[in-house]
């Protein structure tokens, strides 16, 4: 398992800067995810919460607006160059702490908080179910998890796009089931059961559409590059494919709008458990 996290730290720590560019336009979409979490999991004013894999500081700081000043908001992620970006973002919000670690490092007090959030964390989890059973011990009794997870990849083409045509390019072998990865929780079935795994109740899991607008072709190119995993970059550089990024932009354009934007439109599962 620290084999896994140390991986999961290295490749979030080599993107940072990359989500950091992108964040404005990312959130554009992304944002009503967060606003759906907080719902979901009926944050009120001076509650608790937890944001597990809080990568660039959401849905925490989307919470801190819901339990003002007399609440508690924690973030946690493994990646420490996204921990430093979530706190410069959280420099005006003083009841806001961002940790590096996880929940099994971070010296978080079991029964601490109210609400646990995260928004597309869970899937990069070494042991799913373990995670989510030290999270339920986090969560005070009558507590709620209300996290994102995306639905299988060809529904999701804001993520999967530029990864499917590359790994088509390259004849990339599909990674292994099992795995941590943006789509290791894209199945409602199996994420229920495994919430019941964990000693979560009156769990659902549904749909939800993220209205993802790119400015245009190149511009989704340039997001893709961005934020390529290093080991992909280093297959794509390696490979010296001059028309890699040609496929790429052929591709995005059959999602393109009439005015040259993107609609890029993609679906998530919204997860909730109680404790």
């Amino acid at each position: 398992m620290t084999s896994v996290v140390n991986e999961q730290r290295e490749i979030w720590d080599a993107v940072s800067d990359g989500w950091r560019r992108w964040q404005n336009v990312f959130e554009r979409g992304a944002a009503s995810v967060s606003t759906a979490l907080v719902r979901l999991g009926g944050l009120r004013p001076g509650q608790s919460v937890l944001d597990v894999g809080t990568g660039l500081g959401e849905p925490a700081l989307t919470a801190a607006g819901v339990v003002g000043p007399r609440g508690r908001v924690v973030g946690i992620d493994v990646s420490p160059a996204m921990i430093s970006a979530a706190r410069a973002r959280a420099a005006h919000v003083p009841f806001a702490e961002f940790l590096v670690g996880d929940v099994t490092t971070a010296g978080l007090a079991p029964g601490s908080f109210d609400v646990v959030l995260s928004r597309w964390g869970l899937m990069f989890a070494a042991d799913r179910v373990a995670t989510l059973r030290a999270l339920a011990g986090l969560l005070k009794p009558g507590g709620v998890l209300a996290a994102a997870t995306w639905a299988p990849p060809p529904a999701v083409p804001m993520i999967s796009l530029a990864f499917r045509v590359i790994a088509e390019r390259l004849a990339l072998a599909p990674p292994p089931p099992g795995l941590p990865g943006p789509f290791s929780m894209a199945d409602p079935k199996e994420v229920a059961a495994e919430l019941a795994e964990a000693g979560f109740t009156e769990v659902t899991v549904t749909e939800r559409k993220v209205p993802f607008v790119m400015e245009s072709v190149s511009h989704f190119v340039a997001f893709s590059r961005d934020v390529l995993p290093p080991r992909m970059r280093s297959l794509v550089r390696e490979a010296a494919d001059p028309l890699i990024w040609d496929a790429v932009a052929e591709a995005a354009a059959a999602h393109a709008k009439p005015d040259g934007s993107l609609d890029l439109t993609s679906t998530c599962l919204c997860v909730r458990g109680a404790r």
